[in-house]
């Protein structure tokens, strides 16, 4: 392929996975932050200042404060990630299999009181995946040089 031709080619995928409208773009920026801020600081933070809340759950769940302290940093640096457009879809996707295994602890573990939140939350997560998923393609180009 030529220059020219990849570079319309580039510009053709962009506009066709991008979001088209002006409001269709801000609001999915604005969930970005939203979830952003959810699981970095509200979801987060608290796990890794040991909120006590926090420490009950993951020591019901026998994980203790390794468990709690890795989901914790992982929350946190995928809600940063999620504010990077190159990094935006790929840390959807990552929370997306997050937030299934939460919905299944949830279930198997505490009753499944609380159950429905995290399939809440994987709905704007795959429209974040849909709409950026151009971001993961540039990605694995600059990855692989």
């Amino acid at each position: 392929m030529t220059a020219p031709a990849a570079t319309i080619a580039a510009a053709t995928t962009t506009a066709r996975t991008a979001p088209r409208g002006r409001g269709a773009r801000i609001a999915l920026r604005t969930v970005q932050v939203l979830l952003a801020v959810f699981f970095g600081v509200a979801s987060g933070v608290p796990k890794l200042i040991a909120h006590p809340t926090a420490v009950e759950s993951f020591d019901k769940l026998g994980w203790g404060a390794p468990g709690m302290y890795t989901i914790g940093a992982l929350e946190l640096l995928g809600g940063i990630a999620l504010l990077i457009p190159l990094l935006s879809s790929v840390a959807a996707t990552a929370f997306i299999g997050l937030m299934i295994g939460a919905f299944i602890v949830t279930l198997t573990s505490f009753g499944g009181e609380n159950a429905a939140t995290p399939l809440v939350v994987i709905l704007p997560l795959a429209w974040i995946a849909w709409a950026r998923r151009d971001e993961t393609t540039k990605l694995i180009a600059r990855l692989r040089g």
